[in-house]
């Protein structure tokens, strides 16, 4: 999914830095007045950058150029939404650019665009929508972890089948090419990411109650409201 330092041609390279570019000035404007309302999200913040970070680096090949891995990205887009998570996946593709050699510098605006925009995007509006529909709220956690984790790969399908369409068949066939090879990785990649993100889900749930409750990810029970009442009680 981190498609290849150089490996674009010159004008995609520049065209999907140019579209990143405002998703990413518009989340760290989003970035920063969270941090200056909530200074108690600032742990939390950098743990959703920290799950990004270890998850998008575990590479598997997968195309000439490119590769599957999971992303982590399901999981800062619901905490905090996407474009919180713009900043924090450029800043990790950066770092893995520079110190991993994963990715790189002329391939980072495609690379945020596909796995710190498109992806973050698609997997919390697929949990905005199960979660208005009232479903339970570790569903909507893994189908907004998949499906933030398939989105990146098929934008990273067309971002390559533009860049190098087919000589016979042209953008589609390449897409048909590009898009088969990967999801024999990425489809089992999305689900292992669903699960994962619904575990740390649930230890965020008994260890930060009340930072879920304050960004609206989770509702406290009569059991957990006298609990936390307790708490404020003890501290006074």
């Amino acid at each position: 999914m981190h498609i290849a330092e150089g490996f674009l041609p010159p004008l995609h390279a520049v065209a999907w830095g140019a579209a990143s570019a405002p998703f990413v000035v518009h989340g760290v404007r989003a970035l920063t007045r969270e941090v200056k309302s909530n200074p108690e999200s600032t742990l939390l913040l950098g743990a959703s950058g920290a799950f990004t970070f270890v998850l998008s680096a575990l590479k598997i090949p997968s195309v000439t150029g490119s590769c599957s891995h999971p992303t982590g990205t399901g999981l800062g887009a619901i905490l905090f939404r996407p474009p919180i998570m713009a900043v924090l996946g450029t800043i990790t593709l950066l770092f893995q650019a520079l110190l991993l050699a994963h990715g790189g510098l002329t391939t980072l605006g495609a690379n945020v665009f596909s796995m710190a925009i498109a992806g973050p995007w698609a997997g919390y509006g697929v949990y905005r929508l199960l979660k208005r529909f009232d479903a339970p709220l570790m569903v909507s956690v893994f189908f907004g972890a998949f499906f933030a984790d398939l989105v990146t790969y098929c934008v990273t399908s067309v971002q390559l089948a533009l860049a190098f369409p087919d000589p016979g068949t042209g953008f589609a066939g390449a897409l048909g090419k590009f898009g088969g090879i990967f999801a024999v990785t990425q489809i089992p990649l999305a689900v292992s990411e669903g699960l994962l993100t619904v575990l740390v889900m649930r230890l965020l749930m008994q260890s930060s109650t009340s930072d879920l409750v304050r960004l609206g990810v989770a509702k406290l029970t009569g059991t957990q409201d006298k609990q936390q009442q307790k708490k404020q009680e003890a501290s006074v």
